[in-house]
């Protein structure tokens, strides 16, 4: 498993202070972070792929500064959105899956390999030539997936992956990313899918709460929201 630090880590949006002093190490397979809406949750997990810079202290993956060294970090860490429109750049699902390869400096075939292995492993093989945008909800997640899983980075973060997705998809997702050989990091407010975890940590108001395993620090989220 990677090791994921953050030491001392503030963070402000204008005047509204987002996160206060933040101390973890992440080195669990599966560790999730849950916390109310704007409780800053997103943000930390914004940070360990360098989508968002700390205002102060640093955050580490395997000793790379996500601040000074983010092209390095995000070829490590793969993160998936909330609504995977966000993150389909290409008209059609093929090429949006080769896409992340074209970066990489490989081959053509290497590239068509490639993608058809994880076009194959997600079931969207016989989409390849469609256009993204007409997927279901549930295959664009896959999509999303895909993309992200085709340059095989160490860790996956993912920020409420299934929140809209229907109860099927959701689960079916949520089975994917246990399934992954991956470090997975997941934000989420679906509690029935992470009681197997290996972790979770709970954010209020922009500071750590508990963390600790799932029954323990599940127990005082309901706690923190009843």
């Amino acid at each position: 498993m990677s090791q994921i630090t953050f030491e001392g880590v503030s963070h402000s949006f204008d005047d509204r202070n987002v996160l206060l002093n933040i101390n973890l190490d992440l080195t669990e397979r599966r560790i999730a972070i849950v916390g109310a809406n704007g409780s800053g949750k997103s943000t930390l997990a914004r940070m360990i792929n360098g989508l968002v810079v700390p205002g102060t202290g640093t955050v580490r993956v395997d000793g790379l500064d996500v601040a000074r060294k983010g092209k390095d970090v995000r070829r490590r860490v793969g993160f998936v959105f909330t609504n995977p429109d966000n993150q389909i750049v290409m008209p059609t699902v093929q090429e949006d899956v080769a896409f992340t390869l074209r970066r990489r400096g490989l081959s053509a075939e290497q590239i068509a390999e490639k993608t058809a292995v994880a076009l194959d492993r997600f079931g969207l093989t016989a989409h390849a030539d469609h256009p993204a945008h007409r997927l279901s909800g549930g295959q664009k997640q896959l999509l999303a997936l895909a993309a992200v899983l085709v340059s095989d980075p160490a860790v996956i973060v993912a920020d409420e992956p299934t929140t809209l997705l229907d109860a099927r998809n959701a689960r079916r997702i949520s089975e994917l990313f246990m399934s992954l050989d991956q470090q997975v990091i997941m934000v989420t407010h679906h509690l029935e899918f992470i009681e197997d975890f290996d972790r979770v940590i709970v954010i209020d108001e922009g500071e750590v709460v508990a963390d600790a395993r799932p029954a323990e620090a599940l127990s005082m989220y309901r706690d923190l929201v009843s």
